[in-house]
């Protein structure tokens, strides 16, 4: 260290531009002391650059290169038409089956209802079916002769032979080889029968036709025609009319075709041993062979004969009997 005077050069080679020159100091040195300095060269801080240099960039990693990520798919309009188009379907669907089930549900109420009403009106019509049957049987019967008539009067026919006149009627079954059996009495044409002549005439007003005898039951008084003509046929009654009970007749008295008379039961006879119902509808010469309805247009028995020199008296053969006879016309 000098104590006075200039700096001493610093030793050791500095770069002109990074070094300024030293400065003079002239005049007395300043009292007091200055700090030692240290000889040498002054110490640089890092590395000594080049006048004009720029330091160096560091080095930086490169960035990796990130692949371009797909395009975004753009949708196709036609999708959410589609799905739009499913939802809607459904929505359809769910409503048509909702329908459904309660139109089924009313359905099954419907037909609850129907079968309670059925059942309700079955019964009343058997309550007012028994009540009218009970009414009947106190009453025995109204009968209307005049509809019953007009109803039955195509079925009756006027039988005539040679030798006598009658009545017969169609009733039953249709036979197996078509045309029409009819009922009559045997005292009809039991002398055309015994004289070997078959064939007889079945007449109503205007109209004739041809008939032929079948079958003869002489101790029941009962015969069967037939003939090829198709005629309505009348139905027996299943049941035994009661005493009282009213009754229409239908036959040709004295040749008088389809005349009506009217009665009741009166009582049921055995004559010469067999069964026979008395009734007082009126009957003459030509009604034998006859049918004699009830009030349901049903026969119930088979005009025979009438008590001579008395009115009111005829007697009929039960459809019973017949039935029991010819079962093929019942």
């Amino acid at each position: 260290m000098t104590s006075t005077g200039s700096f001493p050069p610093v030793t050791g080679a500095i770069p002109a531009a990074a070094t300024p020159a030293p400065a003079t100091v002239s005049g007395p040195a300043p009292t007091g002391s200055i700090p030692p300095q240290p000889t040498g060269s002054w110490p640089v801080p890092g590395p000594v650059m080049p006048p004009h240099s720029v330091p160096p960039v560091p080095s930086v990693p490169p960035v990796p290169s990130v692949p371009p990520g797909p395009a975004a798919t753009r949708r196709s309009p036609l999708g959410a038409i589609a799905m739009v188009l499913a939802i809607l379907l459904l929505i359809v669907v769910g409503v048509q089956a909702a329908f459904i089930v309660d139109l089924k549900q009313r359905v099954d109420r419907a037909d609850a209802a129907a079968k309670t009403a059925q059942a309700g009106d079955a019964s009343r019509l058997k309550a007012l079916e028994d009540r009218a049957d009970k009414l009947e049987q106190k009453t025995g019967g109204s009968l209307d002769a005049a509809e019953v008539a007009s109803s039955v009067r195509p079925s009756v026919f006027r039988v005539a032979t040679r030798y006598s006149t009658g009545t017969g009627f169609a009733l039953g079954k249709a036979p197996a080889g078509g045309g029409t059996d009819l009922i009559t009495n045997y005292h009809v044409i039991a002398d055309a029968y015994q004289r070997g002549e078959k064939n007889v005439s079945l007449e109503r007003t205007d109209q004739r036709f041809p008939g032929k005898i079948v079958e003869v039951h002489p101790d029941k008084d009962l015969a069967v025609l037939h003939t090829d003509e198709e005629f309505p046929r009348l139905v027996s009654a299943s049941a035994v009319p009661k005493v009282g009970e009213p009754v229409l007749v239908i036959g040709s008295p004295l040749g008088l075709e389809d005349t009506v008379t009217t009665g009741v039961v009166s009582a049921f006879r055995t004559l010469s041993g067999e069964a026979l119902m008395q009734f007082d509808a009126a009957i003459n010469p030509g009604n034998s062979g006859g049918p004699v309805f009830n009030a349901k247009k049903e026969v119930v028995g088979v005009a025979t004969l009438k008590a001579q020199q008395a009115e009111g008296i005829g007697l009929a053969i039960p459809m019973s009997v017949v039935c029991d006879t010819v079962p093929s016309v019942c």
